[in-house]
Formats: C-alpha cells, structure tokens, sequence
C-alpha cells in the first residue's frame, strides 16, 4: 500500500498536464513527455515497479483499442505495403541507428543491450500518433498510414527486443530463428486478433448503446442543411388549415 499515494499523485500530474495541453492547444503527448522527463531528475522520488505483464495485458489494450476501433479498415488495406514497409523496415533501422549511437557513446554498453534499448524505442505510440495528427493538415493517406503503421509496429519491437535480451543472456543470435519467429508472432497476432474482434463485435451487437466508428449526425450538418428526420414539420398552406 506504500506505492498508492505516489501513483495517486502521479495521476493527478498526469491530469494536469493534459489539461494544460488543451488549454495551451498543444499536443499532450509532448507535455507528458516533457513531465516525465522532468520527474526523472526529482532524486527523492520513490521508484515504482509496475509487473510487465500488468502493463501489456490490462493498460496497452484499452488505449489501443479507440485507436484501431475508429481506423478505416478500406483505407488500411489500400496502404498495407506503405504501413508495412514502415512498421517494420523503418522500426528495425530506427533500432540500428539508436543502438549504433547508444553503442558509441556510452563507454561499456554491449551490442546486445545497445540493441534492446533501440527496440524500446523505436516503434512510435498510436495514442501519440492520433493525439498529434489530429492537431496537424496532412494529406489523408499519410495519416492512414501513420495510424495505421503505430498499430502494427509493436509486434516488430516486441521481436526485436526479445532477441536483443536473448543475446544479451547467451551471447549468440541467430538471423533465420529471429526471422521464423517474427513470421510467427506476426501469424498468431492477426489469427488472436481476428478471434477477439469477432468476440468483440458479437458483444457490441448486444449491447443497447455501442461505441460507434463515425460520430452520430448532428441534427445540422455543416452546410447548414438538416437531415430529413429532424426537420420540423411544415404546416399546410392557409387554405387547407382553415383559414380563407
């Protein structure tokens, strides 16, 4: 129960400064970044360990699952080659050159975990990603593609941070096991994926008021017309009311 006061008060900081960022119209991804960094030079504060799975099971899922509920799929699928091509030729480069300049300047650091630190960061965050594009005019495509590519991506990082530990451990890496495992977590994620999303979509059918991909039509549109529903009746002409 020690660690309940500090997580309280981290939430509440992470609260304000979302509020902030909306208030100063600035993306809030950039300002909890900018938070984190400066909470990690507090030196009195506690350190807080969170179990991995916790954070991959229970925290990851709920924040992806808008991002990919409000995706076009049609979209998706017109630049599946671009969305791959970046999810995992760009993620395995960004991982190169982050281990490269982690190796080169820090006095000690293995290859190994030189790599492992490339692979944590190397795939952008999708929450991050639509919180940022939003605020930005860019083409459609391009962002079909980054929203789409921050969904995808972690399945690369995940694979290439699984070997970099490996190695790290055993000191041996083997290119054809780290690929044949990729295709593998790659297969299973879009099989597991496809499993829960029909479980999903059987419950949402259920349910009276389920989350909607396209936002409800307002009773008037931005052209200044009104759908056909909720238009106001009008009245018969005077003759048919009565009146001479």
């Amino acid at each position: 129960m020690h660690h309940v006061e500090p997580l309280v008060l981290l939430f509440v900081f992470v609260a304000t400064l979302v509020i902030l960022a909306n208030r100063w119209a600035v993306p809030y991804p950039v300002l909890l970044v900018l938070g984190g960094l400066a909470l990690s030079f507090v030196p009195w504060l506690p350190v807080i360990r969170l179990d991995p799975n916790l954070v991959l099971f229970f925290f990851l899922p709920p924040l992806l699952y808008p991002a990919a509920l409000f995706t076009s799929w049609r979209d998706f699928r017109r630049n599946l080659r671009a969305i791959l091509f970046l999810a995992i030729g760009l993620v395995l480069l960004t991982a190169t050159v982050v281990a490269w300049v982690a190796h080169s300047f820090i006095d000690g650091l293995p290859w190994a975990a030189a790599f492992a630190l490339g692979a944590i960061v190397s795939p952008p965050d999708a929450v991050a990603a639509e919180a940022i594009l939003k605020r930005l005019r860019v083409p459609a495509r391009i962002q079909t593609v980054l929203s789409g590519e921050s969904l995808v991506n972690d399945a690369t990082a995940l694979v290439a941070y699984q070997f970099a530990v490996a190695a790290m451990v055993t000191g041996q890496f083997s290119l054809g096991a780290a690929t044949l495992h990729f295709i593998l977590v790659g297969l299973g994620g879009v099989g597991l994926g496809l499993l829960v999303g029909i479980i999903i979509l059987w419950v949402q059918r259920r349910l009276d008021d389920p989350p909607s991909p396209t936002p409800s039509p307002h009773p008037a549109s931005s052209r200044g017309r009104c759908p056909r529903a909720a238009m106001p009746h009008r009245l018969p002409p005077p003759r048919e009311r009565g009146f001479a």
